[in-house]
C-alpha cells in the first residue's frame, strides 16, 4: 500500500457510498411519472411516501449515531449499506401507498447512517486541518451521485423497460461496495496494518486543535453534549440548512414535470445540471478551508467565514431562482444554490470533531441530522400546499433558511474549539 495515501483511499470509498446513496433515494422521483401513471397515484401519495421516508432518516440519523459509535465506523457502514440497498430493491415489488411508504421508510432508516457515519470517519482519519477537505470530497460524492442518478436511472428504465427492474439493478450496488469497504477498512489508523508510521503520526498528532488544552479528548454523554449551546449552533444549522438540498433533491423532478411538461427523458437531460454545482462547492469549500487554516487562520475563524460565503451564495441565487424564466436558466441558478449549499455545509458537519471527541462526534451528528431531517418533513408538508400556482414561495422560503444558517453559527457558537467539560468551565 503506497505510504501516506491510505486516508484518502478511505475517504473515497465514503465518497463512492454517497453516490450509491444518491442513486438509490433519487429513482423514486425520476421514475415517479410512470410509477404514478401505473400506479394512479397522486402528488399528495408522494408528498407523504417522502414524509415517511424523511421521518425514518430524522430517526436513523440518532439511532446510527449512537450504532457507529457502539459498534464503529466498519461494521456501521455495512449494517446501513445492506439494509438500504435491500430496501432499494423491495421498491420493485411496491403497488400502492401502504408498500411504498414501508419500503421507503426503510431505506430512510438505513441510508440515514451515511452521514454520521462519514463524520466519524472523517474524525477518526484526518488532522483538523484536512477534515472540511475530506468532507468536501465525502459531500462531492453525494453531489456526483445527484449528477449522474437522473440520467443512471432514466436510461436504465429505457433499456430495462420497467421502473421495477431498475429498482433491483440500482439496488444491487450498494452490495457490490461491501466488497472493497471489508477489504480496505480493517480498523482505525492507530492501528490499521496497511498504514506507514508517517501518515499514522501525522494524522494522530494533527488532531489536536492549536487552541487546545488537556480537555482535547472531551467524549461527553448525551446530556452533557446537549447541555453546551455550541452543541444547538451545530444542530440549529443543521436544521435550517438541509431544507434547502432537500428541496431540489425532493421536487426538482416535479418542479420540472410541472413547470415545463417534463416527463422521464426530459427529467434526465436537466435535473443533474443543479449537482455539477454542488460538486464544485464540495471542493471548494473544504479547499478553502484548508487553505486558509495553512495561511495562519484559526479554525474558528476559517469555519464562520467559509459558511458565511456558502450562506451568501445561496441567498443571493435563491432570489436570482424567482425570476428565471427558462427551464436551462432555472438549472444554472440552482447549480449555484447547490454550490454555496456544499460550501458551507462541509464546514458544517465538521462542527461537532471541532467540538468533541472520540464517541461523542457520531452523536452529535446524528442529533443534527435528526433536527434536520424534521425541518425537511416541515418542508415537505409545506411545499403542495405553496406552489399551487408556481414554486417562488418555495425559493423564497430557502432564502430565509439561508439567513438562518449562518446566524446560527454565528450566534450560538461563540468560539469554534474544543469544548470543555462543564466542571473545568
Amino acid at each position: 500500500m503506497t505510504k501516506n495515501r491510505l486516508r484518502w483511499l478511505v475517504v473515497g470509498l465514503v465518497a463512492l457510498a454517497g453516490i450509491i446513496n444518491y442513486i438509490d433515494r433519487g429513482a423514486l422521483s425520476i421514475l415517479w411519472p410512470e410509477i404514478s401513471e401505473e400506479l394512479g397515484m397522486t402528488k399528495l401519495d408522494y408528498a407523504i411516501i417522502l414524509n415517511v421516508f424523511t421521518f425514518a432518516y430524522a430517526f436513523g440519523q440518532t439511532l446510527f449515531g449512537k450504532i457507529f459509535d457502539w459498534i464503529g465506523t466498519r461494521l456501521g457502514f455495512v449494517l446501513s449499506i445492506a439494509v438500504w440497498s435491500l430496501a432499494t430493491i423491495l421498491h420493485a415489488f411496491a403497488r400502492g401507498l401502504f408498500s411504498f411508504a414501508l419500503f421507503r421508510g426503510l431505506l430512510g432508516v438505513a441510508e440515514a447512517g451515511n452521514w454520521p457515519g462519514a463524520t466519524k470517519a472523517n474524525a477518526e482519519w484526518f488532522p483538523i486541518r484536512e477534515r472540511a477537505l475530506a468532507q468536501g470530497i465525502f459531500n462531492s460524492g453525494t453531489a456526483i451521485g445527484g449528477i449522474i442518478s437522473a440520467p443512471v436511472v432514466a436510461y436504465l428504465f429505457v433499456f430495462l423497460g420497467s421502473w421495477h427492474a431498475t429498482f433491483i439493478t440500482i439496488g444491487v450496488l450498494g452490495f457490490l461496495w461491501l466488497v472493497p469497504w471489508l477489504i480496505v477498512y480493517k480498523s482505525g489508523p492507530d492501528a490499521h496494518p496497511w498504514i506507514g508510521a508517517e501518515e499514522r503520526d501525522y494524522i494522530l498528532t494533527g488532531q489536536r486543535n492549536a487552541a487546545s488544552n488537556d480537555t482535547a479528548d472531551y467524549a461527553p454523554g448525551s446530556g452533557e453534549i446537549l447541555s453546551h449551546k455550541e452543541s444547538w449552533g451545530v444542530i440549529a444549522a443543521s436544521f435550517f440548512i438541509d431544507p434547502i438540498w432537500w428541496l431540489f433533491v425532493g421536487w426538482l423532478p416535479l418542479y420540472l414535470a410541472e413547470t415545463y411538461g417534463f416527463g422521464v427523458t426530459d427529467i434526465g437531460l436537466y435535473a443533474w445540471v443543479p449537482y455539477v454545482g454542488g460538486m464544485f462547492g464540495a471542493w471548494f469549500g473544504g479547499l478553502m478551508a484548508q487553505n486558509r487554516i495553512k495561511a495562519g487562520w484559526t479554525v474558528n475563524k476559517t469555519r464562520k467565514a467559509t459558511i458565511a460565503l456558502g450562506g451568501l451564495i445561496m441567498l443571493v441565487s435563491l432570489l436570482l431562482t424567482m425570476k428565471a424564466a427558462t427551464p436551462l436558466m432555472a438549472v444554472l441558478l440552482m447549480a449555484a444554490i447547490l454550490f454555496g449549499f456544499q460550501t458551507a455545509i462541509g464546514n458544517i458537519q465538521t462542527l461537532p470533531s471541532d467540538f468533541l471527541s472520540g464517541r461523542s462526534v457520531g452523536t452529535l451528528a446524528g442529533y443534527a441530522g435528526t433536527a434536520a431531517k424534521l425541518a425537511v418533513v416541515g418542508l415537505n408538508f409545506l411545499i403542495p400546499i405553496i406552489t399551487i400556482d408556481s414554486y417562488t414561495p418555495a425559493f423564497a422560503v430557502g432564502a430565509a433558511l439561508a439567513i438562518m444558517t449562518v446566524l446560527s453559527v454565528l450566534v450560538l457558537c461563540p468560539e469554534i474549539r474544543p469544548l470543555k467539560p462543564r466542571a473545568a468551565r
